[in-house]
């Protein structure tokens, strides 16, 4: 189990209530600060963190990368 401060929970349950739990539902950084309702960078910042912690993948895309849970957490 990976300790997540309460700006990355935050995004894990934005994450869980958009549905981005699967490659095939994958959203982007834009999606999930309109849910969690924080800055840009914030978010930006936190996805990069939970990438890092192996909590959520990045995946690129041309337009915009898309990030979707690995673990339920």
């Amino acid at each position: 189990m990976v300790d997540l401060n309460p700006m990355e929970q935050s995004v894990v349950n934005a994450m869980k209530e958009l549905g981005a739990t699967k490659d095939t539902t994958i959203k982007t950084a834009d999606d999930i600060m309109k849910k969690c309702n924080r800055p840009k960078g914030m978010v930006t910042n936190t996805l990069v963190s939970l990438v890092q912690k192996g909590v959520i993948k990045r995946v690129v895309r041309e337009k915009a990368s898309g990030y979707y849970l690995l673990a339920q957490v």
